[in-house]
């Protein structure tokens, strides 16, 4: 594509995308940007590697990669098989407060009793000292406990219907997948590194230089290049910096050999200074730790990776986002658009929500402001969520010493401060637009981190907490007496091997 400067004001549909970026991110909105809008022309600039985008380089994801997949046309087989990749149920939170450890589980946990909603029920029970953990309701969490796989139920209302699972991927294999698949479906690919952003006139880009002398140009730039944001960067550098309540700003990723048995379940274990991680996924271990390094150094982060761990990679995080994402016809998404450290595997699914709205809102070439102001609403609104997120598990964390009574101790973002003030009063969850997690993902850290509410909804007192105690003995042993013969998870790997290999 030549690069030429457009007439001002000249509007019309937006033909040619341009993508910069070399990464899962790239390839990802490439490939879905001329899949899901085949009319577009699409060419990737793979610009050199971001060493610092950890939505390139987190090996677990949120249960929407599935979805994305399917929106490509992916197979089970091309994502997960192909790629080595594995399936994950969950995550186990070990010492992030003086309570036992808890399984943050994707899908319901309990079921409905009389007019109010089971954990209103459980609260009460709780506040009597008569509960089990609330995880122990969870048929996804006992399933990711116990080793077992199955796919969900297809059958509406039964007992293992109601959970949804994500990926351990391989980001190396599933990058070079991406790529193929995209290159397949007709997306170009322009070697050369990005020297120069031409602008025009009115602020909108032209083209970018490249370092052999060429230029390529588009209608609309998609910067998937990292922190560094080398296309949206040389626009603005509006930034709403979050590090007071994401307080880790150093991770260090290892990957290890490939364990003897995989699991569905990875391991998040809090420290004095963070939080570190294992993964036992089918094609290899991998591990890391998040540390605010104002609490600790480097060496002492290097201690607590496993014996197995390579060599880490070492990356600066400035947790944050772009106010505007997209900015004329330049639109930021992955790292370059918002950055957090990596707890509850956020990462990539912010850059592949990005990607589907830009599906979903193309706007003409003239990217009237009006258009991007809602786009960017909406982006804002689902960061914001994410980070409330994910500050809650600091907030709602009473571990001693100073890097923990320091963040426990910042006010919270005033979304999370009303989250939190509606819970703990009643235990009520208000409703917010662009939500990443569901109630129940809420609830699992709040309750699995012991934020009791105050007082509990009148309404459970229809029903006797000894019917209650009786209905949840009942729910736990139908849970476990369901995952009982359910296959082992490495059994369930092999056989979904076999089946594409047939």
């Amino acid at each position: 594509m030549a690069a030429i400067d457009r007439p001002l004001g000249l509007d019309g549909p937006v033909r040619e995308v341009v993508v910069a970026g070399s990464g899962i991110t790239a390839w990802s909105a490439a490939a879905a940007l001329r899949r899901r809008l085949p009319w577009l022309s699409v060419t990737i600039l793979p610009d050199e590697p971001a060493p610092d985008a950890l939505a390139d380089l987190i090996g677990s994801t949120l249960p929407s990669a599935i979805g994305f997949h399917d929106d490509l046309g992916l197979s089970e087989g091309d994502a997960v098989v192909r790629t080595g990749s594995g399936l994950r149920l969950g995550t186990v939170f070990a010492g992030w407060t003086a309570q036992a450890d808890y399984v943050h589980a994707y899908g319901e946990h309990g079921r409905p009793v009389g007019a109010a909603s089971f954990h209103q029920h459980w609260v009460r029970a709780a506040q009597a000292g008569r509960a089990t953990p609330f995880d122990r309701h969870s048929p996804a969490a006992a399933l990711a406990r116990a080793g077992r796989f199955m796919r969900p139920d297809a059958q509406p209302g039964a007992l293992l219907a109601g959970y949804e699972f994500g990926l351990h991927i391989d980001p190396d294999a599933y990058r070079a997948m991406l790529r193929a698949f995209a290159l397949h479906i007709g997306v170009g690919e322009r070697r050369g590194r990005i020297v120069d952003v031409r602008r025009r006139p009115d602020g909108f880009v032209a083209g970018l230089a490249l370092d052999d002398g060429g230029e390529v140009g588009g209608d609309l730039f998609v910067d998937a290049t990292g922190a560094a944001a080398r296309l949206r960067g040389a626009l603005d550098e509006r930034w709403d910096d979050w590090s007071r309540w994401l307080p880790c700003d150093r991770v260090l990723l290892a990957a290890g050999p490939a364990p003897s048995t995989p699991a569905p379940l990875d391991r998040v274990t809090a420290h004095d200074a963070g939080w570190r991680w294992r993964v036992d996924a089918p094609r290899g271990s991998s591990s890391g730790v998040a540390y605010a390094s104002a609490s600790m150094d480097e060496a002492a982060a290097r201690g607590l990776l496993p014996a197995d761990a390579g060599e880490p990679l070492l990356v600066t995080v400035s947790p944050g986002t772009r106010p505007q994402p997209w900015l004329r016809n330049c639109v930021a998404i992955g790292d370059a658009a918002t950055r957090l450290e990596p707890l509850e595997w956020c990462n990539l699914h912010l850059a592949h929500s990005a990607i589907d709205r830009i599906v979903a809102m193309l706007p003409g070439r003239d990217c009237a402001p009006v258009e991007l102001a809602e786009y960017n609403r909406q982006c804002a609104a689902e960061a914001a969520r994410v980070r409330d997120f994910v500050a809650l598990h600091y907030i709602a964390s009473d571990r001693p010493g100073p890097f923990w009574q320091a963040v426990a101790a910042v006010d919270p973002p005033p979304t999370l401060a009303l989250t939190l003030t509606q819970f703990r009063e009643r235990g009520r969850l208000p409703v917010h637009e662009e939500e990443t997690f569901a109630r129940d993902s809420w609830l699992a850290v709040l309750l699995g981190q012991g934020v009791l509410p105050r007082r509990v909804d009148p309404l459970i007192a229809t029903v006797p907490l000894e019917r209650f105690e009786r209905a949840m003995a009942d729910l736990r042993a139908a849970i476990d007496a369901a995952v009982a013969p359910v296959p082992a998870y490495p059994a369930f790997l092999q056989s979904l091997a076999q089946q594409v290999a047939r």
